[in-house]
């Protein structure tokens, strides 16, 4: 990794896990750069907020559900970098995305296409767009979910792309090793926030199974994530390659 103050590009950071993460390592003394779909004033927010810590912080419009726009919002980046005196950055979080709560007999063609464009296309190929401008030395966040490892019913085509995910980062450790790259997943647990409808937060009746089945008897909270997110890219983590870190409380142990 470079000498340089470490730069992050976090995608989906306008809101929950994604904004946590940028918070946090604002504080880890990182500058930062967030890509929003559409909430361009919550982004503005979340540069505001990492800007008011001392390090700089830009937001970038993508939607990662469309691949051909990877090689130029590359290209973006690298203009943000280049203004900050850099050409690279050293840590990427591929974090954004959407939800889907349907059984598998309710599930369409359409659902399935757009939770895989998102969730397992997206990673693949952003990450690839992205790798010559990742420092040697870098570190790679891909966000799983519980789910991949417990099953709930209405998650079969979420949990399975969360599944490819956890594969994926395997081989990108395996591959860039000879860089100095390494790539870890973390995978949440139930999360209190407005992901999938504000579902866990906002139903009473779930949020306390939820917490009923974790060791720490409680749902998690955004901040919960982001620091563990932030942990895994501090300065003492970097032999931790190729691994599931789960961030669950305890989820049915």
């Amino acid at each position: 990794m470079s000498s340089h103050t470490p730069v992050a590009l976090i995608t989906g950071g306008s809101r929950g896990l994604g904004r946590s993460a940028a918070e946090h390592l604002a504080r880890q003394n990182t500058d930062v750069i967030i890509t929003y779909h559409s909430a361009r004033a919550e982004a503005d927010k979340v540069v505001a907020h990492v800007q008011s810590q001392g390090r700089r912080a830009a937001a970038l419009q993508l939607d990662v559900g469309d691949s051909s726009t990877f090689a130029a919002f590359a290209d973006e980046v690298k203009n943000v970098l280049q203004g900050w005196g850099r050409d690279n950055f050293d840590f990427l979080v591929n974090n954004a995305g959407t939800a889907l709560h349907a059984s598998i007999a309710d599930t369409t063609e359409e659902q399935f296409d757009e939770v895989y464009r998102v969730h397992l296309k997206a990673p693949y190929f952003l990450t690839k767009a992205l790798l010559p401008l990742i420092a040697d030395g870098g570190r790679i966040v891909n966000i799983s979910s519980g789910l991949a490892r417990f099953s709930f019913p209405g998650s079969s085509a979420y949990a399975m792309m969360k599944g490819g995910i956890e594969v994926f980062t395997r081989y990108l450790a395996r591959e860039l090793g000879a860089r100095g790259i390494s790539a870890n997943t973390l995978a949440p647990g139930a999360i209190a926030t407005d992901f999938s409808g504000g579902m866990v937060r906002d139903t009473p009746q779930l949020n306390a199974a939820i917490a009923a089945q974790t060791a720490l008897g409680r749902v998690g909270l955004p901040d919960d994530i982001g620091a563990a997110i932030a942990s895994l890219l501090a300065p003492g983590n970097g032999w931790i390659n190729g691994q599931r870190v789960e961030a669950s409380g305890g989820m049915l142990l």
